[in-house]
């Protein structure tokens, strides 16, 4: 269906009537309503010209996207990240070609930043019809490469923060390439949402070449100025993963994936929904080796619960819950992973 134009202001009140409507009832109608609460609100406030602007074009880029992602929401994502100045004839440049065509070849999508660099060579290895770009307007234009230039799937960020939610909330694993400080900048904002339990689990590789000490020396600066001093937690470092070839960072984001499918937080309960289901013997060892993590409600096995009626397509997935007392992802990360083995286990005994 398509969008409706609002072109007059009775076809915009018709469509407010209709939000607000008391037959308008669910959640989604709830959400509407809020929303159009808050634009009121915005002008009661009498906020200032500038926030107004930023507000508008922020909601306008929000919408825009989300849009466009909607269709492929079904498909697990990877978002790749590296220096736009990496040309085409370094190691690295064909490492990332290589690696987003493996992801390709085995079903996945990816999202490049869609400029020049290790972006385009995302783009390039996994063809246009299953690339993303989330490109960003600069004082000096930062033109999209030619592979997602034209494509319908090219989004045009103003702001920062936005384009940077798209990266991760769309995304199912995140891959970072030598880079400079933007890369660092996506890498650390991952690292942080990761740890503090705003993104939902997933695998952060590291791409680095046989030979080469890239991330080798970064690592050893968190393990050496961040881990030392406390600053940082043991089970922290699970949150990534240094690999040294394109087929290694592609089995290690399949293998997050092996046993772990995705999870949902339904109050104090966190659910995590699985591509099999573990043996009861499982359930036991993940209980003493995980419980730290439990609040109150032990590990258990379980069917869907209510509120997950809005995701039918899950509805066969085995399950487990627990009283999740939400102190460290990074833990939770190594519980995915012990998951994922014994899933691998059942496997191999099948």
């Amino acid at each position: 269906m398509p969008a409706m134009r609002l072109e007059t202001p009775e076809d915009v009140l018709r469509e407010v009537r209709e939000i607000c409507s008391p037959a308008s009832t669910g959640l989604v109608s709830r959400l509407h309503k809020e929303i159009i609460v808050n634009a009121l609100k915005f002008k009661r406030d009498e906020l200032e010209t500038l926030d107004l602007k930023i507000i508008s074009r922020a909601m306008d880029e929000f919408r825009y996207a989300a849009r466009t992602f909607k269709p492929y929401r079904a498909t697990r994502k990877v978002s790749i990240f590296g220096s736009a100045r990496t040309p085409q004839d370094d190691p690295y440049y064909q490492a990332a070609v290589a690696f987003a065509k493996q992801l390709v070849e085995r079903g996945f999508m990816v999202i490049t930043g869609a400029s020049d660099g290790i972006m385009k060579a995302g783009n390039v290895g996994a063809g246009a019809d299953s690339s993303f770009g989330a490109n960003i307007l600069l004082p000096s234009e930062q033109e999209p490469n030619e592979v997602i230039a034209d494509d319908p799937k090219l989004i045009t960020f103003k702001y920062f923060f936005t384009r940077k939610l798209f990266f991760l909330m769309e995304a199912d694993a995140v891959a970072l390439f030598p880079g400079g400080f933007g890369t660092h900048d996506e890498g650390f904002e991952t690292l942080t949402l990761l740890q503090t339990g705003k993104a939902r689990p997933m695998p952060l590789v590291l791409m680095e070449l046989p030979g080469e000490d890239y991330w080798e020396s970064w690592d050893q600066f968190i393990r050496k100025q961040m881990l030392s001093r406390g600053l940082i937690s043991e089970e922290d470092l699970s949150l990534y993963k240094i690999v040294h070839s394109p087929q290694a960072g592609v089995d290690w984001i399949r293998s997050f994936y092996h046993g772990y499918h995705s999870m949902r937080q339904v109050r104090d309960v966190l659910v995590l929904r699985l591509e099999k289901e573990l043996a009861d013997n499982h359930i036991e060892e993940l209980n003493d080796t995980f419980g730290d993590l439990v609040a109150k409600r032990k590990i258990s096995k379980t069917g869907p619960l209510r509120v997950e009626s809005d995701e039918p397509h899950l509805r066969s997935k085995p399950r487990i819950a627990f009283s999740y007392n939400q102190t460290s992802a990074g833990r939770l990360t190594q519980m995915i992973l012990t998951i994922n083995q014994m899933a691998r286990t059942l496997a191999d005994a099948a």
